[in-house]
Parts: C-alpha cells; structure tokens; sequence
C-alpha cells in the first residue's frame, strides 16, 4: 500500500535515521513546521494543505 510519511521539520533527522536504519535510505517524506502544540487553526490549515501537496506529488511521483 503507498504511503507518505510527515515530519515537523525538528525531526527530520531522526527520520533520515530511521529510514536508513530500516533500509529505506531515499524514503521521501512531506516536512511541516514545528511547533504543532501552539498552532492555531489556521496556521494547522495551511500547514495540512502544504503536506497534502507534498504527499501527493510522492506519491504520484513516477518513482514514488
């Protein structure tokens, strides 16, 4: 089943680690930004509309 992961950019790294770790070292991955806790709706909705692009052109992408 395709999937799409979503990171806040602080943990980026650490799923750059666990992709490799897991042997998906190219494991593309949509980045929003952090803090999630202390976003408002709007700034939550702007954020879930960049990550659905993102997550859409991953998985449509040819090699995706």
């Amino acid at each position: 089943m395709p999937s799409a992961g979503i990171m806040t950019e602080t943990f980026v790294s650490a799923a750059e680690l666990m992709a490799r770790v897991l042997g998906a070292e190219d494991y593309p991955f949509a980045v929003i930004e952090h803090p999630i806790s202390s976003a408002n709706r709007a700034m939550l909705a702007a954020r879930a509309e960049r990550a659905a692009a993102d997550c859409a052109r991953l998985l449509l992408a040819p090699d995706g």
